[in-house]
């Protein structure tokens, strides 16, 4: 025996260092689902096409990525999903198995089959969800390859199984304009859904196998029985089985946006088998994968969820739409083919152009040119670079032209794509006469207007960023005169200022400022937000901005003022103004920069609190953990980065402002075995403050790290503090204005 136990202890040690090493187990994808965050907790891979997940079935904007953790129904399992957005599309295919135990109906969820649950037998994990089906006594799994969904339900014996195809499911935006079914034979379904929405005009094509023939079959057509197949809005399919006791049914479902033959493709190509269990671990290990990108080290348990959960909502978009054979439907409406590269969609660019994207270029190099390519092809099919993209579709949503920072930073990262082609793309989406481009180019600013969603400051302050990303560009191609045009342009920002209230204005066509002004009020002049947070984004000048502020003493003044210059009572403030800190609204993009620019100033170390205090408020181990929208991994992001010690303020110029990171090491592991590992010294909780910084042994007197700096590998080193420590930080080492650091 104890001969043995040497043996038994080495045994119990590895065992303990696989458990460790086990990622996945951390992430909870139920963070989010309640409150402002609107994520789901279904069953996705990494920048997958489907995420099956739970609908709830009732429509809102809590209910708006189909699922919302207060509720107690479900009315079934959809294939597609939006992670953290304000948009109600998608939810299609809806799957939801009954049986003779319970068929009420109720008028919320358009009278559709529904079952209540309970959390406590619920499960959600990376790539898996499964709960069960109170009323039916059904046990629902779902898992997921790239294009393909499975399903696995167990049954009570009942002689009255049925499983419901519903294609007229719509929920929120969604609307059906034309559904298909057609009963292959007693094992398989093909079919499409096309719909319009936020996204007008969406193509779903699936092929559905079951794993047991089913006996009989219902196709509907408007709640009428109809013959095999069927065409029209709104169809749907029973099929139906008699069951024994713990009896399981597998369906998995392939997916194409181009057509049926590839969704045929795709089950053959990723889901050639019924082995649930084999689908459900070959998911998990592809996130333990991905997240084995960045290992942290921290004894707080809750920390340790929050950061992997980031990290597995920051890789749910963009999502795949291109099937197989690389083919996919584009923004033209024609069925085009992505040669060499897979072809993504669901950008959502006035969110992820600020960290998400930058975070890319770190941990998803090996994906990054298929983003780029993906954007380049939408120019291709359009004529413009994306705005807000998804399914095949330009939304227009939001402003900016945000896909340009993203091109320009992979360009300037090193990244293999058609060079001239992005910049010819880039050019173009400045140029447009849409979305007011064209006055802005007129006027230098976008006058205001009537329109509920006017947003001229925000237009102005965020084209002018945009240019000044093409200013550099065309400087770095040798096109001077492109550079100088659009270096003008770029200052475009300084057309707004009004010295009087030291803030952005309105100002119509007459140059006149708009009035009355209220810079605490929410107003149609800005995009989601108030003058106070449009204030600081100025990401391509901050030395400008200092400047026009009155100096390095009255911009400190004013950002104090941002975080202390609370709401009051009577105050309205928007579905969208969430974490609040002041007027800082963490919950939403705009302010996301703010704190890191207490960089330029003589007092770092409150940017260094107000990031910590913002890590520990803002994200937590729970359902309610988001402040607000997650946003297709922007949210997540910002977490990631500043947990770790960085953030990118302009998220173009390859550079990283310096923070106060939450873990006591952090290792991001990069391509070729390298590996660059952020080490807090002296590290407390309580010790928020950084008093030095070195990089590979070296002392760094300056206030931000580079790009090249990370991806080369090495050593970054924080000194920490339980009170500020300033001297070290000098505001004379921030980075020079018109220079990307490669």
């Amino acid at each position: 025996m104890y001969r043995l136990l040497p043996l038994i202890l080495v045994f119990l040690s590895l065992n303990s260092f696989a458990q460790e090493k086990r990622l996945v187990d951390h992430v909870n994808p139920f963070i989010g689902t309640d409150g402002p965050g609107n994520t789901y907790p279904g069953a996705t891979v990494p920048f997958g096409m489907v995420q099956l997940s739970p609908d709830i079935g009732i429509p809102g904007w809590d209910r708006i990525a189909g699922y919302f953790y207060q509720d107690s129904i479900i009315s079934g399992f959809s294939h597609m999903h939006l992670s953290g957005t304000g948009a109600g599309d998608l939810y299609d295919i809806l799957v939801m198995p009954v049986n003779s135990r319970f068929n009420k109906r109720i008028k919320e969820n358009n009278f559709k089959p529904f079952s209540k649950f309970d959390h406590q037998q619920e499960e959600a994990s990376p790539g898996y969800y499964s709960v069960e089906l109170l009323d039916y006594g059904i046990t629902a799994e779902l898992t997921a390859t790239r294009r393909t969904g499975i399903h696995r339900y167990t049954f009570p014996e009942d002689k009255n199984t049925t499983i419901h195809v519903d294609l007229g499911y719509s929920l929120n935006w969604d609307r059906p304009t034309e559904t298909y079914f057609n009963v292959v034979n007693d094992s398989v379904i093909e079919g499409y859904r096309k719909s319009t929405g936020w996204a007008k005009d969406q193509r779903v094509y699936f092929v559905m196998n079951f794993s047991k023939p089913f006996k009989a079959f219902d196709l509907f057509q408007n709640e009428q029985r109809t013959g095999n197949p069927v065409e029209g809005a709104n169809t749907r399919v029973e099929v139906h089985y008699s069951t024994q006791s713990n009896e399981q049914i597998v369906i998995k479902t392939g997916f194409s946006t181009a057509g049926i033959e590839g969704a045929y493709e795709s089950l053959e190509v990723e889901a050639p088998h019924f082995n649930f269990n084999s689908y459900k671990k070959a998911a998990a290990e592809i996130w333990e994968s991905e997240l084995q990108k960045i290992k942290i080290e921290t004894p707080d348990e809750n920390q340790k969820a929050v950061f992997y959960t980031m990290m597995y909502h920051s890789m749910l978009a963009p999502t795949l739409l291109s099937d197989p054979s690389g083919n996919y439907k584009a923004p033209n409406h024609q069925i085009e083919n992505s040669e060499g590269f897979d072809r993504y969609d669901t950008f959502s660019l006035w969110d992820t152009f600020r960290a998400a994207h930058p975070l890319y270029t770190i941990i998803q190099q090996e994906k990054v040119p298929h983003f780029i390519n993906s954007l380049l092809a939408h120019y291709k099919e359009t004529g413009l670079l994306p705005v807000w993209s998804m399914q095949g579709n330009e939304t227009n949503m939001m402003l900016g032209y945000h896909a340009v920072p993203v091109v320009v930073d992979a360009y300037f990262k090193g990244f293999n794509f058609d060079a001239d082609l992005a910049y010819e793309a880039c050019k173009a989406s400045a140029m447009a006469n849409d979305r007011s481009i064209d006055v802005y180019r007129d006027y230098g600013y976008v006058p205001a207007g009537d329109e509920d969603e006017d947003w001229s400051v925000s237009k102005t302050l965020e084209y002018a960023y945009d240019d000044w990303c093409i200013a550099m560009f065309a400087k770095d191609l040798g096109k001077t005169e492109d550079y100088k045009y659009f270096l003008k342009r770029s200052e475009n920002w300084k057309n707004l200022y009004d010295q009087e209230t030291s803030f952005f204005r309105p100002k119509d066509r007459e140059g006149k400022f708009i009035t009355p002004f209220l810079p605490k009020e929410y107003t149609r002049f800005f995009s989601e937000s108030n003058a106070w947070q449009y204030f600081w984004f100025v990401p391509q000048d901050i030395k400008g901005l200092k400047k026009a502020t009155g100096g390095r003493e009255y911009f400190t003044q004013k950002l104090d003022s941002m975080f202390s210059l609370h709401p009051t009572a009577d105050d309205e403030l928007p579905i969208f103004s969430t974490g609040m800190i002041g007027q800082y609204a963490h919950g939403n993009e705009p302010s996301h920069h703010v704190a890191y620019l207490y960089n330029y100033t003589d007092k770092p170390s409150e940017g260094q609190k107000l990031i910590r205090q913002i890590l520990n408020t803002q994200y937590r181990n729970e359902p309610n953990g988001h402040c607000g929208n997650e946003d297709c991994g922007q949210m997540s992001s910002w977490f990631i980065f500043s947990s770790m010690g960085f953030y990118p303020v302009n998220p173009a110029q390859g550079i990283y402002e310096l923070g106060s990171p939450l873990f006591e090491e952090a290792v991001i592991k990069l391509p070729h075995g390298k590996e660059f590992t952020i080490r807090a010294k002296d590290f407390d909780k309580d010790k928020v403050f950084v008093k030095a910084v070195k990089l590979n042994g070296k002392k760094l007197n300056r206030t931000y790290i580079t790009h090249s700096e990370i991806t080369t590998g090495g050593l970054l080193e924080f000194f920490m503090s339980a009170k500020p420590e300033d001297k070290d930080f000098k505001v004379s080492q921030v980075p020079k204005t018109n220079k990307i650091y490669r």
